[in-house]
Formats: structure tokens, C-alpha cells, sequence
């Protein structure tokens, strides 16, 4: 294993591929050659802007945007402030952020939960509205017991979108291990956590709900002047640790830094100090005539959240996946071009297990795009690859894996190749089945189960939706085509949950084979209202409880879902808001 020593970071990020035209004209007027090859798009997509085709043959080889970084000779902007008003600061103690506990939902729903009607099967039965919780720029502290003219202005408030700004957008979500527990992390670089409702003789219908249990601002925006690169402070993956005490502790990312936090609670204070006064300030020792023991005397219930570990400059790329091994000393960190092994206890050196990186950038044909270690055995991880391709590693036989022990891929219909194929056959999300047997990726448009024992094909494929095919040109040009959709299993790996366009998110039950689509949407939580699967048209005629695929909303997308490790209960984030179903009890 190569030891990396924590040192700055380097010059390529991979981001939007509009701004690599920029850097071209850059490099041009500087004299320099462009470090990639380009051809025009196909014919089909003539409407695309200068700036598309000059970059597309890399998109299509690679998969993803690529762009280089300003040189340091550009301007340099200054640090910008967060985008969003801040949440009422509460009182806080050195690094730590305290919150009164148990605040209620951010957004309660009116009246009853909705029942939705899930005929085929999926996730057992049918599912219901939980709650849908706001994650807005301020903390509502309405609760369910409130009269139903203050709640009709709670849910105004909800409708007028005005309040909603980029960093209140949903970027990760996730279950502790118990489900008791359920993160959300979003662009301003915020840590929500919900606690779920404890069941009561009275209520027992809102056993699964879940109140807010803590916030803090877990990433702050950063600005290398030396690069000229801005830092966004945006959480992109959040993963639990197993709970060993009373506290919880949790890893969060942005695209540089990974920090370790605990969350434990707090209900009494030390009283009585001898060199301290009562606010804290320090007495005069020649007034201090009499010994007192300090005391803790009780208070209100604080939710207290300290930065434990911080986890700095190991990587020169972006971050995109997190992942605790199974032995809980370690875990990994993967960027475009690498993995680092980092132990929990070891902030300032990391080594270096997968490292892709050709000697000549010009070479570069895959990236990194996601990584996870095995759930049972520490020496096993796999990552998967902009190429389509899925490396199984063990850290038995080499403590370098650049040399893979399985390699996943399936075969490519030479029919079905296109323009696009390499850019919608990149995996966004690859997830090992509770059990270790079974590896679940996800590219643009289908999801695959893998049996470890077969390399050459996956044994399962999903189509989430194939009625975009057609429109793949549209999509290159919007950008949606790079978007980047998790897959997630359920307790028992028998049902699979995917996320697609118009707030619609997809379930697969493995054994039945059926399939279902439903959507989150503010409109259709209705007190009592029953929610239909939904289907969309592709072509000819429509019927009533259809959907066009031309009436789609490409701006409303799921991206991020979580499922409880042992109940049925689904959480799934639609741009700001956190909706939460929980399976039909009859």
C-alpha cells in the first residue's frame, strides 16, 4: 500500500462540460495545446451550442464533463458567502452546536396520511404518506396538535417556492443502522438529522413519523487562491458508524474534506466551579475562601454535534463515495482516479489502494464513479467505473489494487450502439446486497444485479425508463444525461428502489418480477387521497391516468433514496423536500 502523505491538492477536477470550451480559449490565447481530441456530435444534435460540440467526443469516450482548472494567473474571485439565510444560531460551546432536542417536524402534513395504492405488489403492500418534511432556509416548530388555521399557513408556506434556494437542495440521504436515525445532507453544506417518533397507546399511527433531532453546518465554502478553484461546501455522501455508546457518530464529505462527527445528548450541567462564577467568567483566587464540590444539576435536553476528526488534502479530485468497512476501524474514500484507506484514528496520512491515473492525462479514458466495501468481509471492496465496468478488489492479495480480483462487464449490443452509448452505460451507484452476494449498479437508464460467482453478465435487469431513449439528444443538450441517480435495496435485497424524472421513483420486486412507478409531489399528499402507480405514454393515444414522456419535468428528479435496514419505511428527497412512506398497515 503507497502511504499518502496529506499535501495539496493538484490541478483537474471534473465538473461541467461547458466550462472546458472556456479553458480551451484559455490555453489558446496562452499558447497551449488542448490536452483532448474532439469530433463534432451526430447530426441529430445540430442544435447544440459550439461550446457542446467542442466537447463531446471526451464525453462520450470518458462519460462524464470534464474541465481543467483556471491557470493561477486568472483573476481571482472572492470567497463567496452562503447562498442562504442563516438558521437561527443557537448557543454553542467551543466547536460544538447545540440544539434543543425534539423541535417537531419541519413540515407537518395535513391531516391524515395518504394512503397509496401499490397494486403490484412492490415492498409487500401498499404505502402511506408518513410525513413530508421541508428542509427551507428556517425551522418550523409547528406540530401535528396545531389548529388547522395555523397549519394552513405552515403549508402556504410550503407552496410559495420562493423560499426554496439551491443550498436547500436534498444531496444525500440515509438510515442509521437501527432506522431510528435518518441523515439528510444538502448543498449549503447542512447535516439534518430526524429521530423517529416513539409509539404511543393514544397515536400509534405516528410511530413512522420523524422530527428533526439535530442540525449543524457540517462543510463551510472554501477558495484556493493559489488554484483558483472554489470548494462548495455541498454534503456529498453522509455514512453512519454502528453504534457503540450513547452517542452517534457519522462521516460526512464534501468534494475535498472528510469530517467524522459525533451526536450524543446532554441533560445536565456541571455547577459549583471554584475558579468560575456562575456565567462562566474566572473569580479572583484571593476571594475564593471556601472548597465547593461542583454539582450536575438537570436541564433541558440538548442535542450536542462536535467535529471529532477531520479528514484533509488526501485528494485531488472530487470525492464521490464514502465507505465504513466492516471491521470499524477503517474506511474509504474514493475520488475520480483514486482510493484512499484511512483509519478512523489517523487524520493526517491515508494510503493509496486504487490509483488509476495514466501517466499521460492524454490516456485517460474511464474515471472512478462509486465505491463501497463488502458489509461482511473487511479485506473485500468494489468500485465501478464511467466505462460501464465493475472491479471487485481483495486487499489480501496485494495492499495495491490496481490489479483487479473480478471484473464485471456485460457484453455491448453492437444495435443498440449509438452516440451516447458509453455516456448512458456509466454507473452512477453500486451497492453490495446486504447479504454480500449480490453487487446492484445503476447507469442512466437501467439497473443491474450482479452474482459475484458470474463475471460475464448481470442475472437481473431493470429497465427504469427506456421511453428515454429516444429523447437521449434533448437530454445530452439540457444535461440531464450526466445526471447521477442512487439505487438502494430493501432489508431483506428482495425489492429494489430507483429514482427517475418528474418525482418519480421506481420499485422492482425481485421474486414477483413486477414493477411499479409512484412520485412525490406536494400535489398529491392530499389528506386521504389515494395515490395510483403512474404509467407513461409513450406514443399514440393516452389514457386519462397516463402521463406523456413530453409532459415530463426533467427539473424535478430523484436522485437520492434511502430504505430502512429492517421495516418498510422509504425515504426520498425531491429537490428540497424529504418525503417519507411507510409500508400500508392495515
Amino acid at each position: 500500500m503507497r502511504p499518502t502523505a496529506v499535501k495539496s491538492n493538484r490541478s483537474l477536477c471534473l465538473g461541467h462540460h461547458r466550462c472546458w470550451e472556456r479553458v480551451l480559449g484559455l490555453l489558446t490565447r496562452l499558447g497551449g495545446a488542448s490536452p483532448l481530441m474532439h469530433q463534432p456530435p451526430p447530426a441529430s444534435c445540430s442544435s447544440s451550442s459550439s461550446s457542446s460540440s467542442s466537447s463531446s467526443c471526451e464525453c462520450a469516450r470518458v462519460g462524464v464533463r470534464v474541465s481543467a482548472l483556471a491557470p493561477a494567473a486568472a483573476p481571482c474571485p472572492a470567497p463567496r458567502q452562503l447562498p442562504y439565510p442563516r438558521l437561527p444560531e443557537p448557543p454553542s460551546r467551543g466547536t460544538s452546536t447545540l440544539i434543543p432536542a425534539r423541535l417537531g417536524p419541519w413540515c407537518s402534513p395535513t391531516g391524515s396520511p395518504a394512503p397509496l395504492s401499490c397494486e403490484t405488489g412492490c415492498g409487500e403492500g401498499s404505502w402511506i404518506l408518513v410525513c413530508r418534511l421541508l428542509v427551507p432556509t428556517q425551522v418550523s416548530l409547528l406540530s401535528m396538535e396545531e389548529d388547522i388555521d395555523t397549519r394552513k399557513i405552515n403549508n402556504s408556506f410550503l407552496r410559495d417556492h420562493s423560499y426554496a434556494t439551491e443550498a436547500d437542495i436534498i444531496s444525500t440521504v440515509e438510515f442509521n443502522h437501527t432506522g431510528e436515525l435518518l441523515a439528510t445532507g444538502d448543498k449549503g453544506g447542512r447535516v439534518v438529522i430526524f429521530q423517529r417518533e416513539q409509539e404511543s397507546k393514544n397515536q400509534v399511527h405516528r410511530r413512522g413519523e420523524y422530527n428533526v433531532y439535530s442540525t449543524f453546518q457540517s462543510h463551510e465554502p472554501e477558495f484556493d487562491y493559489l488554484k483558483s478553484l472554489e470548494i462548495e461546501e455541498k454534503i456529498n455522501k453522509i455514512r453512519w458508524l454502528p453504534q457503540q455508546n450513547a452517542a452517534y457518530f457519522l462521516l460526512s464529505t464534501n468534494d475535498k474534506t472528510v469530517k467524522l462527527w459525533k451526536v450524543s445528548e446532554r441533560d445536565k450541567r456541571p455547577e459549583g466551579y471554584n475558579l468560575k462564577d456562575e456565567e462562566g467568567r474566572l473569580r479572583d483566587p484571593a476571594t475564593i475562601t471556601t472548597l465547593r464540590v461542583p454539582v450536575l444539576r438537570p436541564m433541558d435536553l440538548m442535542v450536542e454535534a462536535t467535529p471529532r476528526r477531520v479528514f484533509a488534502n488526501a485528494h485531488t479530485y472530487h470525492i464521490n463515495s464514502i465507505s465504513v468497512n466492516s471491521d470499524y476501524e477503517t474506511y474509504m474514500s474514493a475520488d475520480d482516479l483514486r482510493i484512499n484507506l484511512w483509519n478512523f484514528e489517523i487524520t493526517n496520512q491515508s494510503f493509496n489502494i486504487v490509483d488509476i491515473k495514466p501517466a499521460n492525462m492524454e490516456e485517460l479514458t474511464e474515471v472512478i464513479t462509486a465505491a463501497e466495501f463488502h458489509p461482511h468481509h473487511c479485506n473485500t471492496f468494489v468500485y465501478s467505473s464511467s466505462k460501464g465496468t465493475i472491479r471487485l478488489c481483495d486487499m489480501r492479495a496485494s495492499a495495491l489494487c490496481d490489479r483487479h480480483t473480478k471484473f464485471f462487464e456485460e457484453p455491448e449490443d453492437p444495435s443498440n450502439r449509438s452516440f451516447f452509448s458509453e455516456i448512458i452505460s456509466s454507473i452512477s451507484d453500486v451497492k453490495f446486497s446486504h447479504s454480500g452476494r449480490y453487487i446492484m449498479t445503476r447507469d442512466y437508464l437501467t439497473v443491474k444485479v450482479w452474482d459475484l460467482n458470474m463475471e460475464n453478465r448481470p442475472i437481473e435487469t431493470y429497465q427504469v425508463h427506456d421511453y428515454l431513449r429516444s429523447k437521449l439528444c434533448s437530454l445530452y443538450e439540457n444535461d440531464c444525461i450526466f445526471d447521477k441517480f442512487e439505487c438502494v435495496w430493501n432489508g431483506s435485497d428482495s425489492v429494489i428502489m430507483t429514482g427517475s424524472y418528474n418525482n418519480f421513483f421506481r420499485m422492482f420486486d425481485r421474486n414477483t418480477k413486477r414493477d411499479v412507478t409512484l412520485e412525490a409531489s406536494r400535489e398529491n399528499s392530499k389528506p386521504r387521497a389515494i395515490l395510483k402507480p403512474r404509467k407513461v405514454c409513450v406514443g399514440g393515444k393516452r389514457r386519462k391516468d397516463e402521463i406523456s414522456v413530453d409532459s415530463l419535468d426533467f427539473s424535478k428528479k430523484i436522485l437520492h433514496t434511502a430504505w430502512h435496514p429492517s421495516e418498510n419505511i422509504i425515504a426520498v428527497a425531491a429537490t428540497n423536500n424529504l418525503y417519507i412512506f411507510q409500508d400500508k398497515v392495515n
